[in-house]
């Protein structure tokens, strides 16, 4: 395969960024099997945002040649007191249900580091040089990675958390460094402290699904703050939901007629649908008959001229999510060990 294919492949939606595709041709030139990673934190129940849109894009890199490590960062997650601030239960579900939310959705040949594994002296070492090289205004702007606002920060633990972030891609030894659009300030901290250790990389940011509510609000920051979140359950999906609860949530999904910004339905469809196929509208002969809709370009026209109304876009996308999602329902079926780990008194966290 070509180097230019294997950037399409990377480039591929719901890819949103690239920093910088110079530096990601400049590695598929230098390296047959480029090593990618993204990290987690371990809370609660996996949504789409999490689990399909990067079992999406880890099937293109490894079309693309590259090997993955999924990073389970135990140590992160109690940072952020996740889990109720639990290390062990953090830890069991990290190599329980976090872990086999990606074997459900079909991925193979993944390595799974957990984070404490991994931290020696020269990890700490390589921390505390990071955090001296990085004014504390700076990783103070950073904690937004957490999903926090500088103005949360109640525990100093959290200065640490950008710097130990950092520090994972430098110990990790990776090429391609992969994580929502959230996660960028911390990449950007990263490249630029990247030549002091003669590791240089590239990041691919994808694009954040918006929760059920929908974006209303197109201020790119509070875009962030209404991603899809485990914490609001009633507008997320999540990967092992039954085919009731998704078509229940989505028949509740924001969606208003001819209205394309904000519209989490037409973002579903186009980040995680159309990027490898068409996607067909069934509807009666007297509203129009069956649709098929082959890009997100013609879907956006179609449905801001009110040619395709919301009730027919809601029950086209249950659809192929359910289709979607039915490895994981199957599989968590017979696995109801993992779910039950997440049995604490907040799972949303």
């Amino acid at each position: 395969m070509d180097i230019e294919t294997k950037i399409g492949l990377v480039r591929k939606k719901p890819a949103e960024e690239i920093v910088t595709e110079e530096d990601l041709r400049k590695i598929f030139e230098n390296y047959e099997h480029p090593q990618h990673y993204i990290g987690f934190e371990i809370s609660g129940k996996v949504h789409l945002g999490t689990g399909l849109c990067t079992a999406l894009k880890i099937r293109d890199f490894q079309k693309a040649g590259l090997k993955t490590k999924i990073f389970l960062a135990d140590y992160h997650s109690y940072i952020n007191g996740k889990l109720g601030g639990d290390l062990e239960k953090i830890q069991k579900v990290a190599a329980g249900y976090f872990k086999h939310t990606f074997h459900s959705l079909g991925l193979e040949n993944v390595e799974y580091v957990l984070a404490s594994d991994l931290y020696d002296k020269e990890y700490w070492k390589e921390v505390l040089t990071i955090a001296k090289d990085t004014t504390i205004k700076r990783m103070l702007r950073c904690i937004t990675i957490m999903g926090r606002k500088e103005s949360d920060v109640t525990s100093s633990g959290v200065i640490f958390y950008p710097a130990m972030q950092a520090a994972d891609i430098f110990m990790l030894d990776v090429q391609l460094a992969h994580s929502g659009m959230d996660q960028r300030k911390v990449h950007m901290l990263a490249k630029e402290l990247s030549h002091n250790y003669k590791k240089d990389f590239a990041a691919l940011h994808h694009h954040l699904l918006p929760g059920l509510q929908g974006v209303q609000r197109m201020n790119p920051d509070e875009a962030v703050d209404q991603k899809m979140s485990k914490s609001k359950p009633s507008t997320a999906i999540f990967i092992h939901d039954s085919e009731e609860e998704i078509r229940s949530k989505i028949k509740k999904a924001y969606c208003p007629e001819k209205t394309v910004e904000g519209n989490p339905l037409i973002e579903y469809a186009e980040y995680l649908f159309l990027r490898d196929k068409p996607m067909k509208i069934e509807r009666p002969e007297k509203f129009g008959g069956d649709l098929e809709i082959l890009d997100a370009n013609q879907l956006k026209e179609v449905f801001s001229k009110g040619k395709l109304h919301p009730a027919d876009l809601k029950a086209a996308v249950a659809n192929e999510l359910i289709e979607a999602l039915k490895p994981s329902r199957e599989y968590f079926a017979k696995h109801q060990e993992y779910l039950d780990q997440l049995q604490v008194k907040d799972i949303t966290r």
